[in-house]
């Protein structure tokens, strides 16, 4: 086990009786799931150890053992750096025998290790990257995207800004592929509502925590929205910067993404009125309020955000391919496995029912909260406010329009 490998988990059933079933399997024969994802980085209260439980809830709430089928989980560190990543991930492939590897909240990480498991037919569940390349001109058969992309968060977030008034934008970026693609997505969407983008920064990834002269960059700008394309404590950091610098008293600050996780980050005075897209949000409905009971004493300081509930969805349905193809032939193939969960609907009580759609794009409703001002909350995590929804099939990128070869 190298030093970036936390923790590998054999987990059958809840029960004791599947904990023995589970370990009475050769260990050869487990389906063995990596969480690769931030564990100490800026992105951690965002993936992470959250995700990991979210994961582990996943193989609970399926109780595969009582098939006869064995699961292990394994959790690791990729540091934001894509060579460490696909180091690791090749590590598991070849030496762990890993057959799935989820979360991994990095594009540029996430599209290196798409190519590597289309080499290895293995199967990447991708929950917490955003780069809508995933889907588009770099997708692959055997990797696919849940949860949220670059494409979605500009169509929901920038159409809406615009027609409320927000016409004119600058750009605060984080420089790699997922900010890189977030550039071009809002360029597109904002000019599609009728906006325009007046100019943009981009700062080094990871390691920025002083956002000082990007932001005076920004208001020399007089754009009346500034886009913050970043996420984790990097938004939060920045958006607490842009407050002692008074710019949200000149413009609106927009996050592309923002998570539950950064609003508890940086707390409802300093959030309140932000405009957030989130695909799940623990208090949506019966449903995911379900969910959250399950996974919260696994996580009980962290709720679930979109991404963590994501990594739970996909594995879920990952899993559900699994028992239906058997462990055998689920671990000779992981193109058969994708295959198999593109054919299946899916359902879970953190996203509800939906489609995984050939380029490997997880179909479903993307919602617009506004976040809540102090007085208005019940307590800790109540932060949101439903003000809209859009539809499955109109939140994400029209299949035809990604470039995806597997598109015919």
């Amino acid at each position: 086990m190298t030093m970036l490998e936390r923790r590998s988990v054999l987990l059958g059933a809840a029960s004791l009786g599947g904990a023995r079933l589970a370990r009475a399997q050769p260990r050869d024969a487990a389906i063995r799931i990596a969480v690769l994802a931030d564990f100490s980085g800026p992105y951690r209260d965002t993936s992470g150890p959250t995700a990991f439980a979210c994961a582990q809830q996943a193989v609970m709430d399926l109780d595969l053992a009582s098939r006869g089928i064995a699961v292990e989980l394994i959790q690791g560190d990729h540091q934001n750096k894509p060579d460490v990543a696909l180091a690791l991930a090749r590590q598991w492939i070849d030496t762990r025998g890993v057959d799935m590897i989820c979360e991994v909240n990095n594009s540029a990480i996430a599209l290196a290790v798409a190519g590597l498991v289309q080499e290895k037919n293995k199967v990447q569940v991708n929950t917490g990257a955003l780069s809508a390349a995933i889907t588009g001109e770099r997708c692959t058969p055997n990797t696919v995207h849940w949860v949220a992309d670059t494409w979605m968060l500009a169509n929901s977030v920038g159409t809406a800004t615009v027609k409320a008034g927000g016409e004119s934008w600058y750009f605060v970026t984080a420089d790699y592929a997922f900010g890189h693609q977030m550039e071009r997505d809002l360029t597109r969407a904002i000019g599609a509502a009728g906006g325009k983008v007046l100019g943009g920064a981009r700062f080094p990834f990871p390691g920025t925590t002083d956002f000082s002269s990007f932001l005076v960059q920004a208001q020399a700008s007089r754009a009346k929205v500034i886009g913050l394309l970043m996420a984790g404590a990097d938004m939060i950091n920045c958006i607490k910067q842009a407050k002692e610098f008074g710019l949200n008293r000149r413009a609106r600050l927009v996050g592309t993404p923002m998570f539950i996780t950064d609003i508890h980050g940086m707390g409802l005075e300093q959030a309140q009125g932000l405009t957030v897209c989130e695909t799940f949000y623990w208090d949506l409905n019966d449903r995911s309020r379900a969910f959250l009971e399950r996974v919260k004493p696994r996580t009980p300081n962290n709720y679930p955000n979109q991404e963590q509930a994501g990594t739970y969805s996909g594995v879920l349905h990952y899993l559900k391919a699994v028992a239906d193809l058997g462990a055998e032939r689920a671990k000779a193939s992981g193109l058969e496995v994708v295959t198999r969960m593109k054919a299946m609907p899916t359902d879970d009580d953190a996203f509800g029912p939906g489609t995984l759609r050939i380029d490997g794009r997880k179909i479903h409703p993307a919602h617009l909260f506004e976040v809540k001002a102090p007085a208005e909350s019940r307590g800790a995590w109540d932060y949101y406010r439903l003000v809209g929804t859009v539809g499955a099939e109109q939140a994400f990128r029209p299949l035809q329009e990604g470039g995806c070869p597997l598109v015919k």
